[in-house]
């Protein structure tokens, strides 16, 4: 999720181990930890930008890491710290606590992480924006408050507790929004008899009412939106976009290509361009409500070379009209 986010569940979980030995201090190195991962986004400067893309969220968000980078942060800590009644295992398990639940948390939105890498599976429930607020702002609110409290004082304790339970709380809630929303598609799908061979759904920005399926059918894909506060239950679902995946078919084993492909993980359309492909990346959206004009979010220009290689580059979108967008989706997202 967003580095707020991160640096609040690492101050709470600094607190939950460290804040009566330690008070504020283990509250600053929990939120240090808790943005540690997310630093792999400097990758790019020391590679292209799509292997970066490919790499983030790698080995920064797996157990493995975790595991080998708490002692060694543990033991930076206690340096520092001599003093403090804290001993390396006690700073070692603070800095796991904080590492391991800023993947734990990502793994609930759209990207996911490599949790097990080596291996190369994402786990990704997509279950909440990258960007909630009614996840962040109470959570934040109650780490605040437990600064302003002596570390022998009970209420700081019980007050970082509320704050874990209500972010819990709404975190195991957009389950339950995630399936009503599941099982409200399948609905419309049957009974517009729209044959599909498998369908994904997440929540659209900053919310988890409103709702968007990306169905795929045999020749392409549709989309819908469906909000919990819709008053109408048929669901409008866009024409069909064609996958045109034919259209790579003789590079797919290009290495930039083969990049792509994993990073869309089976959700993308080509289109041609005069000489060129547009490859779309289909999982991160439409930059707007309509369904069927709105532009996707994520794109790459293929440029094919005599030698029978391609070149690939990132395009990146242009957001000229922010304002308008979020006024969509605010009156999409209170119903129909």
């Amino acid at each position: 999720m967003d580095s707020l986010t991160q640096i609040v569940l690492g101050a709470a979980m600094g607190e939950v181990v460290l804040g009566k030995k330690i008070g504020n201090r283990a509250i600053l190195w929990g939120a240090v930890a808790g943005t540690i991962p997310d630093l792999d986004v400097f990758i790019k400067f020391f590679t292209d930008p799509i292997t970066a893309t490919e790499m983030h969220r790698g080995f920064s968000h797996s157990l493995v890491f975790c595991l080998l980078a708490s002692p060694l942060f543990a033991w930076l800590a206690l340096k520092i710290h001599k003093k403090r009644d804290a001993t390396f295992r006690n700073w070692t398990f603070l800095f796991f606590l904080a590492l391991v639940t800023h993947p734990l948390l990502d793994m609930h939105t759209t990207w996911g992480t490599q949790f097990f890498w080596p291996f190369e599976i994402k786990i990704t429930y997509k279950n909440i924006f990258v960007v909630d607020p009614l996840y962040t702002i109470p959570f934040l609110i109650c780490v605040i408050a437990v600064m302003f409290h002596r570390r022998t004082n009970p209420r700081r304790q019980r007050i970082n507790n509320i704050g874990i339970i209500i972010s819990t709380s709404y975190m195991l809630l957009t389950f339950v929004f995630k399936w009503i929303g599941i099982k409200t598609f399948e609905k419309n799908l049957s009974d517009q008899h729209i044959s599909y061979v498998e369908m994904d759904t997440k929540p659209t920005p900053f919310n988890s009412l409103l709702w968007n399926a990306q169905v795929e059918t045999e020749k392409g894909y549709k989309f819908a939106y469906y909000s919990l506060l819709d008053s109408k239950s048929e669901i409008e679902f866009s024409h069909e976009f064609s996958k045109n995946h034919h259209l790579i078919a003789d590079i797919k084993k290009h290495k930039q290509i083969e990049q792509i492909l994993k990073i869309a993980d089976g959700w993308y359309v080509v289109e041609e361009d005069g000489s060129d492909l547009i490859f779309t990346d289909l999982r991160f959206g439409q930059f707007g409500m309509d369904v069927n004009e709105s532009p996707f979010i994520w794109k790459y220009k293929i440029t094919r070379h005599e030698n029978k290689e391609a070149t690939v580059t990132r395009l990146k979108p242009k957001i000229d009209n922010m304002g308008e967008v979020i006024g969509e989706l605010w009156n999409r997202m209170k119903g129909n």
